[in-house]
C-alpha cells in the first residue's frame, strides 16, 4: 500500500477512540480473517483501491447485500463516506438505487424517493413476478406513473458527501419504454441494449424522474437503476430488503443479470440475521444458499472478492438467539471454501448477549435485533478500520 494511502489510514482511523468510548467493544478482535489463507481476489481489490486513491486510474465497485441492516442505509453510507474520504473527488456515481417509495417502505438514508401513480410492487420474500438484484420490483401500466430519485440525503451532517451522475442504466422488462422526464416538456429517450435502457444525460445532476412512454401497450416492471459517471471512481452500492434471508435472494430470477450492470470488485455479504428468526434453521441449507449466491457472483466476475461480515448478537422470543454462533462458524467456513474474507461482527461487538449491552449504550433498538443510527455508524467505523488495517 502506497505512502499516501497509509497516511490517510493513520488520519482516518477511529478504532482507538471507539475502544475508549465503548469499552465493551472487543477492539482487539477487530480484524479481518482469511480462513482459506491469503485471498488473491481481496489483494486485487486493495491494489485497485490503491491505484484509485493514488492516481485516480481505476474503477472500484463494492456491492453490499443484506436485509434491513442494509436497506436502512446508515451502515452502508458510513462505509461509503469513509472510503470516499480517502481521496477528494473519488466519487464514481451513486450506483444501484430503487424507488422504495413506490412500495411504501423505507429508502436508504443517503437518498430520497417519491412515487406518483399506480405502482404494484413485489419483494424477494415472496415475489409474485420476476425481480432482480435490488430484491424488489415495481410494475406500472399507466403512463402517468412516475418515480423520482433524489440524491439529497435526509441526514444533513458535517462534511456530508453529495453525489451526482450523468449516466443512467434502467434495469427491468416489459412492453412499455422507460423514459427520463427532465422537465414538463423535455423527455430524454434512452437506447436499448438487450433488456437494459441506457441514458446519457446532458449534464451532471443529483436528481432524476422516470416515467413510461406513451407508445406501446401493457406494463413495465422496474428492477432498479444504476447511477454512474463517465469517469473512473469509487462506487458503493447496497441491495437490502427488510426481512430478506439467503433463500429470499435466490428467488430473484434476474439477480445475476442485473449484477452484470454493477460489475462489483467486492461483494460484502451480510445475510443471515433473518435466516435464524425461526425454529427451522438449517446450517446445511444456509451454506447451500450462500454457495449459489457466490457462484453467481463468480460467473459475473471470477476475480470478485467475497467478503462475509458475520451477523450480530440478537434476541428471538425474548431470549438470546441460539443460532448466531452457528452462522458465524458457517460464514467462516464459506470464506475458507471460497478463499474469501470474514469479519466476525458477533465477536467484535462482544459475543453472547452483547446486544443488550449495546441497547443500554443507546446503540441498539429495543427489539434487540436492529441497531440505532449511532450503532450502525459504529459498525461502519469498525468495519472500515478492519479493512484499512488489512491494507497495511
Amino acid at each position: 500500500m502506497k505512502k499516501a494511502l497509509l497516511l490517510a489510514i493513520l488520519i482516518l482511523t477511529v478504532l482507538p477512540l471507539q475502544g475508549r468510548r465503548y469499552p465493551f467493544v472487543r477492539v482487539e478482535k477487530n480484524e479481518l480473517q482469511f480462513p482459506g489463507g491469503p485471498s488473491a481476489d481481496y489483494a486485487l481489490f486493495l491494489r485497485k483501491l490503491d491505484s484509485l486513491v493514488i492516481s485516480g486510474s481505476a474503477d472500484v465497485r463494492i456491492l453490499h447485500v443484506g436485509g434491513s441492516h442494509v436497506q436502512g442505509g446508515t451502515w452502508t453510507d458510513r462505509l461509503r463516506r469513509s472510503f470516499l474520504a480517502l481521496r477528494y473527488g473519488m466519487d464514481g456515481g451513486r450506483g444501484l438505487v430503487f424507488p422504495f417509495a413506490a412500495a411504501s417502505t423505507n429508502t436508504p438514508v443517503s437518498y430520497t424517493t417519491t412515487a406518483v401513480g399506480n405502482w404494484e410492487t413485489t419483494r424477494c420474500l415472496k415475489p409474485d413476478r420476476t425481480i432482480g438484484l435490488a430484491g424488489i420490483g415495481a410494475t406500472a401500466a399507466d403512463t402517468s406513473a412516475r418515480v423520482v430519485i433524489d440524491l439529497l440525503p435526509r441526514e444533513n451532517r458535517i462534511m456530508q458527501q453529495h453525489y451526482c451522475f450523468n449516466r443512467v442504466t434502467v434495469m427491468g422488462y416489459g412492453n412499455r419504454e422507460p423514459v427520463l422526464l427532465l422537465s414538463k416538456k423535455d423527455t430524454l429517450w434512452g437506447r436499448r441494449e438487450g433488456v437494459l435502457w441506457k441514458f446519457d444525460l446532458p449534464a451532471y445532476t443529483d436528481w432524476i424522474q422516470l416515467g413510461l412512454s406513451q407508445t406501446g401497450t401493457g406494463s413495465y416492471t422496474l428492477e432498479g437503476l444504476y447511477l454512474d459517471k463517465a469517469v473512473k471512481g469509487f462506487t458503493y452500492s447496497e441491495a437490502g430488503i427488510n426481512g430478506a434471508a439467503t433463500s429470499s435472494w435466490l428467488k430473484c430470477e434476474d439477480w445475476e443479470r442485473n449484477l452484470r450492470v454493477v460489475k462489483p470488485d467486492m461483494v460484502v455479504f451480510s445475510i443471515g440475521i433473518n435466516d435464524i428468526q425461526g425454529p427451522d434453521f438449517s446450517v446445511d441449507r444456509f451454506k447451500s444458499n450462500y454457495r449459489q449466491l457466490v457462484k453467481m457472483v463468480k460467473k459475473v466476475n471470477p476475480r470478485c472478492a467475497i467478503f462475509f461480515t458475520g451477523i450480530n448478537d440478537s434476541s428471538y422470543r425474548h431470549h438470546v438467539n441460539p443460532h448466531t454462533e452457528a452462522v458465524e462458524t458457517a460464514m467462516s467456513e464459506l470464506a475458507k471454501e471460497f478463499k474469501g474474507v470474514f469479519w466476525d461482527m458477533y465477536e467484535v461487538m462482544g459475543g453472547y448477549g452483547s446486544m443488550e449491552v449495546w441497547r443500554e449504550a443507546g446503540l441498539a433498538q429495543s427489539d434487540l435485533v436492529h441497531f440505532t443510527p449511532d450503532g450502525y455508524r459504529l459498525l461502519g467505523d469498525l468495519l472500515f478500520d478492519a479493512i484499512m488495517n488489512s491494507a497495511r
